[in-house]
């Protein structure tokens, strides 16, 4: 079965660096795009990031733009999430999100268990 599996989140200062990673399994990876999603407490999720299959298409939310890169490995079945530049308002609980198909278009019909990210001093 499909399997999405969130680690690297944590507690840093605001100006520090984290790297997410989503190990996938169960499916054929680069078949599917792969996003990155975050809900604050009292938010609504929102959509950080995503990957399309191949790796040639990307897309970020404004607000982390040329802070954030995501990334995949195929022969880790890995998607990364490099969060650079951090700010208190990154705090959140990730997921990563399997989409139904090779584009970010597509909706996201798997989820992972999410990991915790707060950045405060």
């Amino acid at each position: 079965q499909v399997q999405l599996v969130e680690s690297g989140g944590g507690l840093v200062q605001p100006g520090g660096s984290l790297r997410l990673s989503c190990a996938a399994s169960g499916f054929t990876f680069d078949a599917y795009a792969i996003g990155w999603f975050r809900q604050a407490p009292g938010k609504e999720r929102e959509e950080v990031s995503c990957i399309s299959g191949s790796g040639s298409s990307t897309y970020y939310l404004d607000s982390v733009k040329g802070r954030f890169t995501i990334s995949r490995d195929k022969a880790k079945n890995t998607v990364y999430l490099q969060m650079n530049s951090l700010k208190p308002e990154d705090t959140a609980v990730y997921y990563c999100a399997r989409r139904r198909g090779r584009l970010c278009y597509y909706e996201s019909d798997d989820w992972g268990q999410g990991t915790q990210v707060t950045v405060s001093s």
